[in-house]
């Protein structure tokens, strides 16, 4: 009896697009070492717009001034296809597989995430199905409910599918899907009348991954937690954000107040902790109800075990009153500024800290 082939399974929750093409680069560099077995990474997008290899310009229908004011980026990926827009209620999957030796087929592995989406679809009673000469999943040849791109470096896999369960559909009026203009687009929600979590659907999509690739599937779940705090002041009639430049040692960059939450905390006890250690100020913050998803670099954030070490990033804000200097702890940060919001947003390097300030500017504190 040969050993059995593992399926990580890690249900993620909300990533930012760029921490997803991030953390697909890391997670490729160590399949390929060995160091972590198959894997599929579930999860939901913030409203974007991806485009493809082949994607065409004028496939963006929408203005890029319509777009800003969405709040939606336009990425290029290293990925198959045109174009292809991710948001709200969307379930999305990169599999991270290695198809070394018996695998080698791209157009049976394009047939094989089909074949899982199909499957997991008729669970809900959607006799879903393929179109030819077209990829994804289409709903009586016309709908199309998942979209599949996908990216294959010395038979490692990366990138993936996108299965529509309640988004949106208005949203795809911003582009040509796919680049396929007579065809519509539909969703799980649309077809039944039903809603599901993104968490139900996706465990019935990886049960069918792993029966359809022959894999052994196992839930991992994400047991690390950090927190940004935005503190706000009003001064001379401007309303200004605390930013801080982390140490050389710790990567020299800017952002809010962030910190890890400690066993036995909670996110808004760490977010309190955290901005009295960082900054002297003892303070009651809000949460935002923005959580966001990250593979950690090791280099900053040692792992506690082998394997990725994925964090899900709570954010807070709190107002200060009084013009109280702030008091830097010497061994994390190095400078502070207290920046109106589009400077704030030109200093910080991570989406899910500027996704927080635009979130927090645009809020009546």
């Amino acid at each position: 009896m040969s050993a059995p082939r593992w399926l990580e399974v890690w249900s993620l929750g909300v990533v930012d697009y760029a921490a997803g093409l991030t953390m697909q680069e890391q997670l490729v560099a160590q399949r390929r070492q060995g160091v972590i077995p198959d894997t599929l990474l579930l999860l939901e997008h913030p409203p974007v717009i991806t485009l493809g290899r082949a994607a065409k310009a004028q496939h963006v229908v929408a203005p890029a001034a319509v777009l800003e004011s969405q709040g939606m980026a336009v990425y290029e990926t290293g990925r198959g296809g045109d174009v292809t827009y991710h948001g709200w209620g969307q379930l999305v999957g990169y599999p991270i597989l290695d198809l070394n030796p018996d695998r080698r087929d791209i157009r049976r592995y394009m047939r094989d995430l089909e074949e899982a989406l199909i499957r997991a679809l008729a669970e809900y009673g959607i006799s879903a199905g393929r179109v030819s000469g077209l990829t994804g999943v289409w709903v009586a040849g016309e709908r199309k409910i998942a979209a599949l791109g996908v990216r294959v470096s010395r038979w490692i896999t990366s990138h993936g599918f996108a299965l529509n369960v309640t988004t949106r559909l208005d949203d795809f009026n911003f582009i040509v899907p796919c680049g396929i203009a007579d065809k519509a687009v539909t969703s799980l929600a649309h077809e039944t009348g039903a809603s599901p979590s993104l968490d139900e659907v996706g465990a019935r999509v990886s049960h069918h991954l792993g029966q359809v690739f022959e894999r052994d599937v196992v839930e991992r779940q994400v047991t690390q937690a950090s927190v940004q705090v935005w503190l706000v002041r009003e001064r001379a009639g401007q309303v200004e954000y605390l930013v801080l430049r982390r140490t050389a040692a710790r990567g020299g960059f800017w952002q809010p107040i962030t910190g890890r939450v400690e066993p036995g905390e909670s996110p808004a006890q760490a977010a309190r902790r955290e901005a009295y250690e960082e900054t002297g100020y003892d303070i009651l913050p809000r949460e935002l109800g923005l959580v966001r998803t990250s593979l950690m670099t090791t280099e900053w954030y040692p792992p506690a075990a082998q394997g990725p070490v994925f964090n899900r990033e709570h954010a807070f804000v709190a107002r200060i009153a009084d013009d109280v200097a702030v008091r830097l702890q010497a061994t994390e940060h190095d400078a502070c500024a207290w920046l109106p919001c589009e400077a704030a947003l030109a200093r910080l390097g991570w989406d899910g800290h500027r996704a927080a300030l635009r979130q927090v500017h645009q809020t009546d504190l």
